[in-house]
């Protein structure tokens, strides 16, 4: 995407950057909550997908408030009240060349775009507000806690200390923290955001809810770590004809979460049609693997086995037909076209990191996702989460995938439910279990030989073990009855002293280079 121009508007005496994209039949200005930054913000994941998503349908107006990102800084002696700030959304619109547009206000946004609402209802096309509020104490913090909020800022701003504050779910997310980290820095100094708490602490906007004609949109997450739903179901009852959508999830920000959702409803809302769907997203599997250090392995030979087994994890993934879709952190990201294939890749997986001398856990869920890049939203998350959740070994799954696998061979148990902040329910999930297949019943302790013990049968066999096949493929593929393709299996796990068919398909993939045994 070529880099978006950044220009700056005046108002009174301060300049006010913001940035148009998009070429939509009518234009939407986006207030933004307590700090942004118009060039950081297109770097995360989640945001851009969000301007991505409203500039697709409007023509979308972005600026940051004065005080943060890239606009001048507001005198810490002399704040300005909240009129002031609000009429910098006009100055903005006179120097985009809007004479009219949607209002779009999020969090601390939501007040600013309300009171231009009641003040230019002329200029004012519709009203969207996302985890807004009509008064600071009563539905954000108490002065007790704001004070608390201020000394964190002053000591430890630019760390990232505020994450919890706002997006307590992305806490263990390390490199949406450290994004977060560099988004305190480049959207304020903690002299800055000291003084941005304070101004939001005297919004108190009750007295003009009446006064709003133009059509309204509530959006609130049920469970929001930092504005309280309360706020949004004053505001429904206040506004005449506002409509309340309540989603699940904790964390605030507005392009944290189900950005799609979001997005959607924001676009039915400002064009009277149900957003269309995105022709670029394709049901996928996605397998999501973590490996970590149980045994106290110590710097050098963790880093050794952690790489050896990214290796293989490349290498497993390919020979199961699925795609790697990179890195998150310490987790990996693959993608598959099936479910069968995805908990195949994970047993076998788990089977390596064993041999390799790392534990594993693993998560695997069903979803949409983009064609192209890595998995982000809803089905990326949630599977990431089921990582997190699986302990040791394990092989979490949602009970969609246990569903699509149906005849597949695979076997699963039930584990319950989950609850995950996106979901409106907990999730039932499963655990993916060994494969049942004829296998000797007792084995000599004898050394694993080397694949020349192997027939040349046998070694067909294994190789497309490692191709993800059931012994009902295999015998399809050689033109073998089922019974003999068992009988292959259980000599070859026997003669490699190998426990199942997923460490014989690991194996395989570790004798086998890129141009074949």
């Amino acid at each position: 995407m070529r880099p978006i121009e950044t220009r700056y508007a005046r108002s009174g005496d301060m300049r006010i950057a913001y940035q148009v994209v998009g070429q939509g039949s009518f234009d939407l200005v986006l207030v933004p909550g307590f700090i942004s930054n118009l060039d950081l913000q297109w770097e995360d994941e989640g945001y851009s997908r969000l301007l991505k998503r409203l500039s697709a349908f409007s023509r979308l107006i972005l600026f940051d408030k004065r005080g943060t990102g890239l606009s001048d800084r507001a005198d810490p002696h002399h704040l300005p009240s909240l009129e002031t700030r609000m009429d910098d959304v006009r100055a903005v619109m006179d120097a985009a060349g809007s004479g009219r547009a949607a209002i779009l206000g999020t969090s601390e946004g939501a007040p600013m775009a309300m009171l231009f609402a009641a003040t230019y209802p002329d200029r004012t096309r519709a009203l969207a507000l996302y985890g807004g509020y009509a008064h600071f104490h009563k539905w954000v913090m108490p002065p007790e806690r704001l004070e608390a909020f201020i000394e964190t800022a002053e000591t430890s701003w630019g760390t990232g200390a505020t994450l919890p504050n706002f997006a307590p779910g992305r806490v263990d997310d390390a490199h949406f923290a450290q994004w977060w980290g560099r988004f305190e820095r480049l959207s304020a100094s903690p002299t800055a955001a000291a003084a941005l708490a304070r101004m939001n602490a005297g919004i108190d906007v009750r007295g003009i809810l009446s006064t709003i004609s133009a059509p309204t949109l509530l959006i609130h997450r049920r469970n929001d770590a930092r504005v309280d739903p309360e706020a949004s179901r004053f505001l429904a009852r206040k506004i005449h004809g506002a409509r309340l959508v309540e989603l699940p999830g904790r964390d605030h920000p507005i392009w944290t979460g189900d950005v799609d959702r979001v997005a959607g409803l924001i676009e039915e809302f400002l064009t009277g049609q149900p957003a269309v769907a995105d022709t670029e997203r394709v049901l996928a599997a996605l397998l999501v693997t973590r490996i970590y250090d149980t045994a106290k392995l110590g710097d050098r030979m963790w880093s050794e086995r952690s790489q050896r087994f990214q290796e293989t994890w490349r290498l497993l993934v390919g020979r199961h037909g699925g795609r790697v879709a990179g890195t998150h952190g310490e987790l990996m990201i693959s993608r598959f076209d099936g479910p069968a294939r995805a908990i195949r890749c994970a047993a076998a997986l788990r089977d390596a990191a064993q041999q390799i001398g790392v534990a594993s856990a693993q998560g695997v869920h069903v979803g949409e996702i983009e064609m192209r890049g890595a998995p982000v939203g809803l089905t990326a998350r949630v599977t990431m989460q089921l990582a997190t959740h699986a302990g040791r070994g394990d092989i979490l799954a949602s009970r969609l995938v246990a569903e699509l696998a149906i005849g597949s061979g695979l076997h699963f148990v039930d584990a319950g439910r989950i609850s995950l902040d996106e979901l409106g329910e907990p999730l039932p999930v499963v655990q993916a279990t060994s494969e049942q297949h004829l296998e000797p019943a007792c084995r000599p302790k004898s050394k694993p030989m080397e694949p020349a013990a192997l027939t040349a049968r046998e070694s067909e066999v294994v190789s497309l073990i490692a191709d993800g096949m059931s012994n009902a493929a295999i015998a399809a593929e050689l033109k073998l009855s089922e019974h003999t393709v068992k009988r292959h299996v259980a000599n070859i796990l026997l003669k490699l002293d190998l426990p199942s068919r997923a460490a014989a398909a690991a194996f395989s993939a570790r004798h086998t280079g890129p141009d074949g045994p």
